[in-house]
């Protein structure tokens, strides 16, 4: 199976992992098999992985989907519980009606919460980084690797403009939108 199946596959069970375990967690109560299926997705980007890296040692010219594995890892392992408490936040006022709305954040509060999310993709960076130069280091083949160095790159880029975007909130801060002016 290639690289872009594997994708295709492992996206689509997380996305089910995380909807199973909040409907367990919330709808049908049942704390632990909530859990079970969130401690799902980190394994599933580990198969995801192992799996691209396999294709790789195989011969396979790397593409941007063996790339994505690696970010895959990253972005689980910086941003997992956060984003699974964003999305438990949401469930839990929009589907079950229970809890408080979800805050919106403005001024200095809304930029210090994008510093740490920036924080956050530095630390996805450096994972997925070190996993995307470690393939590229174990082939030992530039033109097979070609595509990993070239995301690696690209995402650097992105990780300065999403630094320029954190520092101009704390610079023009994010107002509150009067009702009339929507």
């Amino acid at each position: 199976m290639n690289a872009i199946a594997w994708i295709v596959i492992c996206e689509a069970a997380f996305w089910a992992a995380v909807i199973f375990g909040l409907a367990a967690r919330y709808i049908f109560r049942r704390q632990k098999l909530g859990m079970f299926f969130f401690a799902l997705i980190p394994i599933l980007d580990a198969v995801l992985f192992l799996a691209a890296a396999a294709d790789l040692y195989r011969g396979a010219a790397a593409t941007m989907a063996h790339a994505v594995a690696a970010i895959y890892i990253g972005v689980s392992v910086a941003f997992g519980k956060s984003m699974i408490q964003w999305a438990d936040e949401r469930f839990r006022y929009y589907v079950v009606k229970e809890g408080a709305k979800p805050v919106k954040r403005y001024g200095l509060d809304y930029a210090k919460h994008y510093a740490k999310g920036w924080g956050r993709h530095v630390l996805a960076f450096v994972i997925g980084g070190v996993l995307l130069a470690g393939t590229v280091f174990l082939i030992q083949d530039a033109s097979r690797t070609e595509a990993l160095s070239v995301l690696l790159k690209g995402w650097s880029v992105v990780l300065c403009i999403d630094f320029l975007i954190m520092a101009s909130f704390f610079v023009m801060p994010k107002k509150r939108r009067n009702s009339r002016e929507l």
